[in-house]
């Protein structure tokens, strides 16, 4: 693959994105990456923007309390990012002189910091080479040097080996190019309908050239909302978040029909740590009773 010619297209055209814009610290780039786990552009960046304007170093979101951070996490879901993300500035706070470290091992060792999202912030914030893997650039390896219609199921080593080889050496460059890449996978090369006649390497796409065959190794199963606990645990949350004092049971159990299902939430989220129950047997978000 021509990665320059990734980079060219992503310098005339990369998307005009908050967390982009100069002057970014590492702690943006890092609240941003925590957002953007499994949660589209469009939904975290109102919310990013709030989240910076209020607590713009980790010691500010460090003071605040657990149930003021899940209640400002608002409907991003999967809201334990939020507990985590919490935690880690608790520890950049406390550690690391107020400051995202840039080290990828040592932002491994923060709480809640996965390998993806320490490479994310080495790259994104301190323009460091460190190969960035995620489904949209898995997608475009695929296809434009294996010559695969997707990438089947994740290999870490092997991941990280592939785009690992097409990284320029220099760091400033390499981190370039990692944004780069993860762009073209999500607005160009994607799962469906890509746009391969706006591809910046159409001409030596591999999968271009074997004649787009489709995908026939295993398939990962559509993820459904619908009736699920997550959405319970989410109708659960909305109740707390919305009420300045702890609840009662009784408004809990008018958010869903099925009190096993809905029992077995808020079970789960009284393990999660994301709602705590007081004394007289209330319930509230953490730190709110």
């Amino acid at each position: 693959m021509d990665v320059q010619a990734v980079v060219d297209w992503f310098d005339a055209n990369a998307r005009d994105l908050a967390w982009r814009a100069p002057g970014t610290t590492g702690w943006g780039v890092l609240v941003s990456e925590i957002m953007l786990q499994q949660t589209p552009v469009a939904r975290v960046e109102p919310i990013w923007l709030t989240w910076m304007a209020r607590w713009p170093v980790p010691s500010a979101l460090a003071a605040e309390s657990q149930g003021e951070v899940v209640r400002a996490w608002g409907k991003l879901g999967y809201p334990r990012r939020a507990l985590r993300l919490h935690a880690a500035a608790g520890v950049i706070a406390a550690d690391h002189g107020d400051v995202v470290p840039a080290d990828v091992d040592t932002l491994l060792a923060l709480p809640g910091i996965g390998a993806y999202t320490a490479r994310a912030v080495a790259a994104f914030a301190y323009g460091l080479r460190a190969p960035v893997v995620d489904t949209n650039v898995r997608r475009v390896v695929a296809r434009s040097v294996h010559g695969a219609g997707e990438a089947g199921p994740p290999s870490t080593t092997r991941d990280l080996a592939d785009v690992d080889a097409l990284l320029p050496a220099d760091h400033a460059t390499a981190a370039r190019a990692s944004a780069a890449l993860m762009e073209l996978g999500a607005v160009v090369c994607t799962a469906r309908s890509p746009r391969c006649v706006d591809c910046p390497v159409l001409s030596t796409c591999a999968w271009q050239r074997a004649g787009r065959p489709a995908y026939t190794g295993p398939s990962k199963a559509p993820q459904r909302f619908a009736g699920t606990d997550r959405q319970v645990r989410g109708l659960l949350l909305d109740v707390l978040r919305g009420s300045a004092e702890p609840a009662a049971k009784s408004r809990l159990d008018l958010v869903w029909a099925d009190s096993g299902q809905r029992d077995r939430c808020l079970d789960s989220l009284l393990v999660d740590g994301l709602v705590e129950q007081t004394a007289d047997g209330l319930f509230a978000l953490p730190g709110e009773h």
